[in-house]
């Protein structure tokens, strides 16, 4: 679930009062693992998708707990009002940048007044010098140039001459440092969240996107190492040919990389971000892994993704090249889609786990399919389905064909109805072989279609489901601590 999703009296999950009690849920409820969506920050252009970020190192400011804020005296409770009534069971984005954006200005006023926090904000400031201020200074200038794409600004700036940097860093400097110092407490709140967890014993999985967004701090920054023409336009773009989840593949349009740019720098700027990341998360499962292998690279002009073809990247060298700055890497390959030899077999040398899907098991006829759970191979991660999937319920209520329906019920040795599908998905994914089994939140409450968080093919309307805290305190703890005891998994 991710952080978004959590009960919270502000509009969007974040990273207060309500994270905690999460966290206490999963103790009490025998859980070893919370698994997030990328923490990057999100734009309302992109639809607030956490895979469409302005930075691969910037934490969305959105999940800044206000209570926090008013715990450490940077606002008064009196600052929270009026408050907004927000929807308990679904975010809506506007409003909530709107309601926040003047708590931050709010908080930011009152930091300036204080000496309190100063010296730790600058050790913040000096740690991260290698993306924040390049992070502040894009978004400042975005939102002084109408919110107009990078490569569309004056030469100079574009082009990142030092002195339109300067200049326009002296004219906008109270700006810049509200950025930074919005950084700073989204990054405080987000590791005393993460070492509650883990002094719970709950570890944290974070997700990596392999790509970044095209009018983003980072191609900015470093357009170099990403394919661009003269115009610093990328001519081909990413995304992945037709699959199962669409007939006419996914168009994601980010600029793709140049890994022989890459691959002469010693990779310097993917060692960045998986530090950052390492940092950030216990275990990083990194979002369309294939693509570090080879990845699909279509022409920019094209309108879908199917005109397009693979591209080797050098997967060995690359990760042998991060193997020398880290000594283990604790990561999770997102192996789903079409999945070549060649993929498997740099999984396999590395020894990173891919994943299994249940939802994906019935719809074939053939029991040696690798989803179906007596398949699985201890060395994997076992899913009863992701954020890009439809809920179980959702599935079997609107999905699911009779084919699909008649092979889970032979399957399972009997039919079942729509009320209780979640649990017979929850206890085969928990009693398989896998090493690890995650369970969607919204499966562990047996929801329908209206929680599916996304839908890969729907560039609108996604990444909204919440949980309410009633739905919170009637989620079955006992049935879920008493199956991990059994499953051994507890």
């Amino acid at each position: 679930m991710h952080v978004t999703s959590l009960p919270s009296p502000y509009g969007i999950g974040d990273l207060g009062p309500g994270a905690y009690a999460f966290i206490d849920f999963l103790k009490q409820a025998g859980q070893l693992i919370w698994q997030v969506l990328p923490l990057n920050a999100t734009s309302i252009e992109y639809d607030n998708s956490p895979y469409n970020s302005i930075s691969a190192f910037a934490g969305n400011k959105l999940l800044i707990s206000p209570d926090i804020l008013v715990k450490e005296g940077l606002l008064a409770k009196h600052d929270l009002i009026p408050k907004v009534v927000f929807p308990d069971r679904h975010c809506d984005y506007r409003e909530v940048i709107k309601y926040k954006t003047r708590l931050f200005d709010i908080a930011y006023s009152n930091f300036k007044k204080s000496s309190k926090e100063k010296d730790s904000y600058n050790n913040f400031c000096s740690e991260s010098s290698e993306w924040l201020e390049d992070y502040a200074f894009f978004v400042v200038i975005k939102r002084h140039s109408e919110s107009k794409h990078w490569n569309e600004w004056d030469k100079a700036l574009k082009d990142r001459l030092p002195e339109a940097i300067e200049s326009a860093s002296n004219a906008y400097i109270d700006e810049l440092e509200r950025e930074k110092f919005l950084q700073y407490i989204f990054f405080k709140q987000w590791f005393l969240l993460k070492r509650y967890c883990n002094k719970n014993g709950i570890k944290v999985i974070g997700d990596m996107p392999i790509y970044v967004t095209s009018d983003s701090s980072d191609v900015w920054t470093n357009p170099g190492i990403f394919k661009l023409n003269r115009h610093k336009k990328p001519p081909f773009v990413s995304g992945v040919p037709p699959d199962y989840f669409s007939e006419t593949g996914q168009l994601w349009g980010n600029p793709v990389y140049r890994w022989k740019a890459l691959k002469k720098t010693g990779y310097e700027w993917w060692i960045r971000r998986f530090r950052h990341c390492f940092r950030l998360f216990d275990i990083v499962r990194i979002d369309h892994f294939r693509g570090l292998v080879a990845f699909w690279q279509i022409p920019a002009r094209e309108k879908t993704a199917m005109n397009g073809k693979w591209i080797k990247a050098p997967a060995n060298n690359f990760f042998k090249a991060l193997l020398k700055t880290f000594p283990y890497l604790p990561i999770i390959a997102e192996d789903l889609g079409i999945i070549t030899p060649d993929v498997k077999k740099v999984m396999h040398r590395f020894k990173f786990p891919g994943m299994r899907v249940l939802l994906f098991a019935f719809g074939e006829d053939d029991p040696r399919h690798p989803y179906l759970p007596h398949n699985f191979i201890p060395d994997c991660i076992a899913y009863t389905g992701t954020h890009d999937n439809n809920t179980v319920k959702g599935w079997f209520l609107n999905d699911a064909s009779l084919e699909e329906k008649r092979r889970l019920f032979e399957y399972l040795g009997h039919e079942i109805g729509a009320d209780n599908i979640h649990m017979e998905f929850i206890k085969m994914c928990e009693a398989s072989s896998a090493n690890t089994a995650i369970i969607p939140m919204q499966d562990i409450l047996g929801l329908g279609q209206e929680a599916r968080m996304n839908t890969p093919s729907k560039s609108e309307g996604n990444w909204r489901w919440r949980l309410s805290p009633e739905q919170l305190k009637a989620a079955p703890l006992k049935e879920l601590s008493a199956l991990a005891r059994e499953c051994r998994r507890d």
